[in-house]
């Protein structure tokens, strides 16, 4: 029984790394990415900060699908459940423009951790070439009064760095840092943030090439 809370404990932490948010370009600096997994062409590398002990996330993959696709699969949060791992609820807060909106974002985790919530907003952003665009995702913590039946995740950022190779090819480079919150070992958290992203990317993955 034990054995079985401690497994489902780990599979909930997933969720910190399927989060849509996105790291800086300076983070880039910061050290060397060593590779983790790399399954059907998604390969999912990690590091440590300069300061700090959680790790960074980064993700390389290209996806047969198009700039238009992706951006609506983002952008379409009351479907996040299908492959984002451990999402429970998401709520639309603001939709600034078409680009740009906030969102509230509820994760359900297993005994004996506490559910955590997280307020993000996301923003499509063109690059300086025209074949490339990014969209970032980044925590607004204090956006909304804190919710004692969860705990606020203080920080998160990500980015999605997209080159448009052809009409229906797509490189992506995707970054992403977190802080979780609360009481959780960071070393637990560390040992189990890989895989989330590789299985978010690869449904979202089979998302965006199905021919439907």
């Amino acid at each position: 029984m034990k054995s079985r809370r401690k497994k489902n404990s780990m599979n909930g932490l997933w969720l910190f790394s399927c989060f849509l948010f996105f790291s800086p370009a300076w983070l880039y600096a910061q050290g060397k990415w060593e590779l983790k997994r790399n399954e059907n062409g998604i390969e999912v590398y990690s590091r440590t900060p300069l300061t700090g002990n959680l790790k960074e996330i980064r993700v390389l993959c290209e996806f047969n699908t198009t700039k238009t696709k992706l951006i609506a699969a983002l952008k379409d949060i009351d479907h996040y459940n299908a492959w984002v791992y451990s999402t429970k609820e998401n709520s639309m807060l603001k939709v600034v423009n078409p680009d740009q909106f906030i969102y509230h974002s509820i994760s359900n985790l297993p005994w004996p951790l506490k559910d955590r919530d997280l307020i993000v907003e996301l923003s499509v952003m063109p690059a300086e070439k025209h074949e490339q665009f990014q969209i970032q995702v980044k925590s607004l913590p204090d956006y909304l009064p804190r919710d004692k039946k969860y705990i606020r995740i203080p920080y998160s950022l990500a980015l999605w760095n997209v080159t448009v190779k052809n009409e229906s090819m797509l490189k992506i480079d995707y970054t992403f840092s977190v802080d979780p919150g609360g009481s959780i070992p960071v070393w637990l958290v560390n040992s189990t943030l890989p895989v989330g992203p590789y299985n978010s990317f690869r449904k979202l993955k089979m998302l965006l090439e199905s021919p439907l």
